[in-house]
C-alpha cells in the first residue's frame, strides 16, 4: 500500500510506483485530497494498474472504501512523501481521511519517508511527533540534505525512490534469506499472562499483553517455522496465517500444554509471564465483603521453564527470558542456569518504552559463555527477528 500526502514530493510517487512493481509488487495506492493538487489519480492509477483512493465512499456508486480491508491486505505500508501534518495526526491518532484510517487498521509493517521544509523537519513538534511514530514500532526512512522547494538548503527531502525501494527489498529480503534455516522447524512460543483464580470472578495475574511472544510467533512463521503458540488470557491474537495457537488461562494449563508439545519441538522461546503463585485453594463462590482483612494464602505454581530444562534433549534450543527491576543480569544468568536455558533475553521496567503493554522493547541477549549482545529500543517486530536470527544462528551451526 503506498499513501500519498500533499508534499511537493509527491511527483516521486510516480517513479517509486513503477520501481515497485518492477520488483514484482502489487501496487495499491491511497491519496489524500491536498496529494491530488500536486499529482494526479490518473497518473498514479496508469502507473500502478489499480485503481485510486482518496475519499471514504464512492460518490456515484456509493460503494464503500474499507479501511480495514486495506490495512489488512498490506504487506507494507509505505507513506511517501509524509508531511508534518500527516505524521502529527499519525502520532496522535487523528482519522479524517482515508490515508489515516487505513494507517491506523494496518497490521503490517509501516514505513514513512517525510518531506517537509528545513524549520518544519527541526521543529521541536515534528522531532515529538517522529519520536513517537517510532516507539509505536513505524520505520523512518531518513530523509536527504540538498536545496528545498522553499530556496533553503538542509535536511527535509524526501529520500529518493531508488533508495527507498532498496530499503524495502532489504527488508522483505531478509526475511525470505532466514527462512532457509527455520524452514519446517518446529518452534513452541508461549506468550501472555496466566490468571489464577481467587474465586469465579477474581484472580491474580499481571500486566503482560502478549505483543513480545506474539510477533515472536509471527516472525518466527514468516521465516517459514511451524509455530505452536500457547497464549495466555487477554493477549492480542496473531494475524499471520500458519499458526497453530492454544489458547490457556491459568500456568497450571501452561504448563501441561508445554510438557506435551516441547518433546516434538526443535526450539521453545518461554516468553509468556506466567505466574509464580496461585491461591492454595480457589473458592467455588464470589468472596463477600467482609469486616476483617481477607488473607488468600499462596503456593508456588510449577515451574514451565525448568522442567522443560530438565528434559531437553541434545539439539533442542531453549530461551528464556527475564523481566527484573534490580539486580537485572546477575538475576538473569542465575535464572539461565537454574533452567538450563541455552540464552536468556532479558529487559527491564527501568528502560522507557520497554516491558508490558508497549510496542516497542529494548533487550539484551545473554549467552552461556556469559557473554552479553546489548540492542536499542525497537519494535517488537524488529526484536522478535533479533532473536530469531539467533535461533537461525544455532540451526545453521548445528544442522
Amino acid at each position: 500500500m503506498l499513501g500519498i500526502t500533499g508534499s511537493i514530493a509527491a511527483y516521486k510517487a510516480a517513479t517509486l510506483a513503477r520501481l515497485l512493481i518492477k520488483q514484482e509488487a502489487e501496487v495499491k495506492v491511497v491519496m489524500t485530497p491536498l496529494a491530488k493538487e500536486f499529482i494526479t489519480p490518473l497518473t498514479m492509477a496508469t502507473v500502478s494498474k489499480n485503481p485510486i483512493l482518496v475519499d471514504f465512499f464512492d460518490p456515484e456508486s456509493g460503494a464503500w472504501n474499507s479501511h480495514i480491508d486495506l490495512g489488512t491486505w498490506s504487506d507494507l505500508y509505505l507513506i511517501a512523501p509524509a508531511t508534518a501534518n500527516t505524521i502529527a495526526k499519525m502520532a496522535h491518532g487523528i482519522a479524517d481521511n482515508l490515508l489515516l484510517t487505513t494507517y491506523l487498521s494496518a497490521r503490517c509493517p509501516v514505513f514513512i519517508a517525510p518531506a517537509m521544509d528545513l524549520d518544519m523537519f527541526n521543529h521541536p513538534s515534528t522531532e515529538k511527533n517522529i519520536e513517537i511514530l517510532k516507539s509505536f514500532g513505524n520505520h523512518f526512512i531518513e530523509v536527504g540534505t540538498g536545496e528545498l522547494a522553499s530556496g533553503l538548503f538542509g535536511k527535509g527531502r524526501m529520500e529518493e525512490p531508488e533508495k527507498i525501494v532498496e530499503i524495502i527489498s532489504e527488508f522483505f529480503g531478509s526475511k525470505k534469506k532466514n527462512k532457509t534455516f527455520l524452514n519446517g522447524k518446529k518452534i513452541l512460543i508461549t506468550a501472555g499472562p496466566t490468571y489464577e483464580a481467587i474465586d469465579p470472578v477474581r484472580f491474580i495475574g499481571n500486566h503482560s499483553s502478549g505483543k513480545m511472544g506474539v510477533a515472536l510467533a509471527e516472525t518466527a512463521a514468516a521465516m517459514g517455522a511451524k509455530v505452536n503458540l500457547i497464549l495466555g488470557p487477554g493477549s492480542v491474537q496473531p494475524s499471520q496465517p500458519g499458526i497453530d495457537v492454544t489458547n490457556v488461562i491459568s500456568a497450571n494449563e501452561m504448563y501441561e500444554e508445554s510438557m506435551k508439545n516441547f518433546p516434538n519441538s526443535d526450539c521453545a522461546i518461554m516468553a509468556a509471564a506466567v505466574s509464580d503463585f496461585e491461591p492454595e485453594k480457589a473458592n467455588d463462590q464470589k468472596v463477600k465483603r467482609g469486616k476483617e482483612d481477607l488473607v488468600i494464602r499462596l503456593k508456588p505454581t510449577r515451574d514451565i521453564s525448568r522442567s522443560l530444562g530438565k528434559i531437553k534433549k541434545r539439539g533442542q534450543l531453549l530461551i528464556g527470558f527475564a523481566l527484573e527491576t534490580q539486580n537485572e543480569v546477575e538475576n538473569a544468568r542465575k535464572k539461565m542456569a537454574k533452567k538450563n536455558f541455552d540464552f536468556i533475553v532479558l529487559n527491564s521496567l527501568g528502560d522507557p518504552g520497554a516491558g508490558f503493554g508497549y510496542d516497542t522493547n529494548k533487550i539484551s541477549i545473554i549467552y552461556k559463555d556469559n557473554n552479553i549482545q546489548q540492542f536499542e529500543l525497537k519494535s517488537k517486530t524488529d526484536v522478535a527477528r533479533d532473536i530469531l536470527d539467533k535461533v537461525e544462528e544455532y540451526f545453521k551451526t548445528n544442522q
